[in-house]
């Protein structure tokens, strides 16, 4: 694995670190929802989505990614759309090309998890690279697929932050549920978001 590739990859990605460098533009409820691009895991048929918009470097994202991952797994009727937001560090952008770079081979919520579960805000290029690397990824795979899709991982990322600033959404993580919005929560948390957002979806 060309650790030194991966890095330049990151840096020459120009990607903007805000949501405000992104042009706010009204949100298409497809585009938001149904991105071609965008990690998509659960119930594809479920009853409910969720739109979680995270960053590796967020400690709040990282107490939330098991509850949320519980929750998907334990409730079996929820379709989960990913969407990596990297507005708190260079690395964030770092560790979000590597989950999306992973995505092409199957493994995005495994290289997730693995950021996810780096316990320290702030973590470097390198840290990141290694929690990918001990998940067992294909790393020759994952930087094939970086040098031949960067653009459009790019492109997703850009559209996450447009999305992000047309909504108004203040920071990582935010959780779109159904009608809701709510930040960090523990799995209880999640468990009442789902029913409430079940209720108001029912028009009850």
């Amino acid at each position: 694995m060309n650790r030194r590739s991966l890095m330049q990859l990151a840096a020459s990605a120009a990607l903007p670190l805000s949501a405000s460098a992104a042009r706010a533009e009204a949100v298409d409820r497809r585009a938001l929802l149904a991105d071609p691009e965008a990690p998509t895991v659960g119930n594809p048929q479920g009853d409910l989505t969720i739109v979680a918009f995270t960053d590796y470097n967020c400690p709040y994202c990282k107490s939330s990614a098991g509850p949320l991952d519980r929750t998907v797994k334990t409730d079996g009727r929820i379709r989960l759309v990913y969407k990596d937001w990297p507005i708190l560090a260079e690395s964030s952008v770092f560790g979000a090309q590597l989950a999306l770079g992973a995505h092409r081979q199957g493994r995005y919520e495994t290289a997730h998890m693995a950021l996810m579960g780096i316990p320290d805000r702030g973590a470097s290029q390198e840290r990141m690279l290694a929690a990918v690397r001990a998940t067992g990824i294909d790393m020759a795979r994952l930087q094939a697929d970086l040098d031949a899709h960067s653009p459009a991982i790019i492109a997703l990322l850009r559209r996450n932050m447009a999305q992000a600033e047309a909504l108004g959404l203040r920071g990582t993580p935010t959780f779109l549920i159904g009608p809701l919005r709510t930040m960090a929560l523990d799995e209880a948390g999640f468990r009442r978001a789902v029913s409430e957002a079940r209720r108001r979806q029912a028009g009850n």
